[in-house]
Order: structure tokens, then C-alpha cells, then sequence
């Protein structure tokens, strides 16, 4: 009696393993087909029940892999699916920072339409907007400024969104573009860095004539 008691309990067990490591194989399988833009694979994991929210080693989710590869149909069906758009990973990027930052345009559409919030942040403290402003995604940082993000924000460096695109911008016509648009959206222009430099005094420092002529136009001091 004991003994057969004691083989039941056992492959009780034994299924329920089988039964976590097919589930755990399942949401590999997504994440992998995510990251590698396989939407029919993407579907067939779904259909054998791989959680939407289930993470790799980095903490990354499906939707997280398709944004870092940019995979646009990936992403739309995993969004399709009700992924979540502000999922962060390990080094707090989510699908709509990351999208944000890299100047995905389209997949940045999709996480606005679906829940993204404007106001979270980077592992610098940083909305998306400021990324997009520094390495000169124009059209990013207009769609975001239409979205409402906060123009103002100060990232944990001290600077905004108008700083970095200074600071770290090259001062050609993409970054005169956005400096433009900052300014057109309201951007304080007299924001200035943890030691007290202006965004005009960057831009006269690093020979930035459009964006100084830019400043001194909104009345930059």
C-alpha cells in the first residue's frame, strides 16, 4: 500500500517537472522567436501557452527582444497578444524606452497606443526623449513631444533633454532640428548643467552657431 501510495506521489511529481520544464521551453522558444522575428513561431508559442511576460537571464521579455532587434511585425503581434510596453529588464529598458532611444519610429508608435508611460525612465534617469535628442532622432523626438513627455525633465546627469543634445550632440542640422523643435515645444532654455553652464554657453563653447543663434533667439541667457 505504501509502496504504491509512494509511486503515485512519484510521477505526480515527474509530471509536474515535465509539465514546468515544457512551459519553460515554451517561453524560451518565444523569446528566441521574438528576438529573431519569426511571427509564426511567435504564434505556435503562444498557442502552446508561453506567458507573454516571461523573462530570459538579462530579465528581458518577447517584446523586449523583438524592440532590441527591431522586429516590427514581432512586436506588433506580441503587442497584438497584450505584451507590456513598459516591461523593464535588468538594466531598466523597456520595449518603449528602448524604441524611444533608438529612434524605432514605428514600434515607438505602437507602444504609445498601448499604454506607454511618459514618464518612466532610463537606468540614467532619463525619459526617452532625452536618448532620442542626443544621438539625433528627429521624427522620435517630435512624435514624443506630441505624446506630451515632459520637455524639462533632468536625467540623474543633470541634464535635459536641450543639454544632451548640446553636450552630446555633433551641432549639425539634426541636432539644430531638435534643438528647434525643444524650443518650439517650450524647453527652458536657461536650464543649466550641475555646474551652472547654460545650453548657450555649451553651445559657444563647442561652436555650435545655429543652436547658439537658436538659444538667443528664445531669449537664452
Amino acid at each position: 500500500m505504501i509502496a504504491r501510495v509512494l509511486f503515485t506521489v512519484l510521477g505526480l511529481v515527474l509530471i509536474s517537472m515535465s509539465s514546468i520544464n515544457q512551459a519553460a521551453a515554451d517561453e524560451a522558444g518565444l523569446i528566441a522567436a521574438a528576438e529573431r522575428g519569426d511571427v509564426p513561431a511567435i504564434e505556435d508559442a503562444l498557442a502552446a501557452g508561453a506567458a507573454l511576460d516571461a523573462r530570459d537571464a538579462r530579465g528581458r521579455t518577447a517584446l523586449l527582444a523583438a524592440v532590441q532587434a527591431n522586429r516590427l511585425e514581432a512586436a506588433r503581434r506580441l503587442i497584438a497578444a497584450g505584451a507590456d510596453v513598459n516591461a523593464k529588464d535588468a538594466i531598466s529598458d523597456s520595449p518603449y524606452l528602448l524604441a524611444g532611444a533608438r529612434g524605432y519610429l514605428e514600434i515607438l508608435r505602437l507602444t504609445l497606443a498601448h499604454g506607454a508611460d511618459l514618464t518612466s525612465t532610463n537606468r540614467f534617469g532619463g525619459t526617452a526623449l532625452i536618448p532620442a535628442a542626443e544621438r539625433g532622432h528627429v521624427e522620435t523626438v517630435r512624435l514624443l513631444i506630441e505624446a506630451g513627455v515632459d520637455v524639462d525633465h533632468v536625467n540623474n546627469l543633470g541634464w535635459t533633454a536641450l543639454l544632451e543634445a548640446i553636450i552630446l550632440g555633433d551641432g549639425g542640422p539634426r541636432h539644430v532640428a531638435i534643438v528647434e523643435l525643444l524650443i518650439e515645444a517650450g524647453a527652458d532654455v536657461d536650464i543649466a548643467d550641475r555646474e551652472g553652464v547654460s545650453p548657450l554657453q555649451h553651445a559657444e563653447r563647442d561652436g555650435y552657431p545655429e543652436i547658439a543663434r537658436l538659444l538667443r533667439a528664445a531669449g537664452a541667457r
